[in-house]
């Protein structure tokens, strides 16, 4: 698969993983809505798992930004799979390291891989709604550094992002 195939492909598998969460705002689902996530998550994954094997992380400069975000995103949503989502944020690592990936994306990976093995995350990127509809981040470490943490990968304040979720999963 040439590198113009690969940035296709990932931009491709994008479009279906949010097509599948599309009509599901605030993880209000349906059993059949979160079964087909679960198979493109699945799906995904295993294809991400498999070139990286062979070719490394897709980054900036052999597939474009579009299509590196789309990595990204195919690895956020690699839940099922926290072996292979922890491996996909090591790679993410030094492509960000490198410059070669988004520095706020590695953010959010940083944060979902933490909060898949119940430790608190750095950013304050994965939230939960409450019984009475309040959004909350979930379990954060050293809290009150959070927002200089969001700056330096260039994330708005978290007060501005819970509300900004707040208005987006009415």
């Amino acid at each position: 698969m040439n590198v113009d195939d690969v940035a296709a492909e990932l931009v491709r598998r994008r479009d279906l993983d949010q097509q599948a969460r599309r009509n599901a705002p605030a993880g209000r689902w349906t059993q059949r809505e979160r079964d087909h996530a679960r198979g493109v998550d699945a799906a995904n994954t295993r294809w991400l798992a498999a070139l990286v094997a062979e070719h490394g992380w897709p980054r900036t400069d052999q597939v474009g930004e579009a299509a590196a975000h789309a990595a990204w995103l195919i690895a956020q949503h690699a839940d099922a799979a926290p072996a292979q989502q922890q491996r996909f944020l090591t790679l993410m690592r030094q492509a960000t390291a490198d410059g070669q990936a988004r520095p706020a994306d590695l953010a959010y990976l940083e944060d979902r891989c933490r909060r898949n093995s119940e430790r608190p995350q750095l950013y304050g990127t994965q939230v939960t709604i409450t019984d009475d509809g309040e959004v909350v981040p979930a379990p954060l470490e050293e809290p009150q550094t959070v927002d200089d943490r969001r700056a330096a990968v260039g994330l708005p304040r978290l007060a501005d992002y819970l509300e900004s979720f707040r208005e987006h999963n009415q």
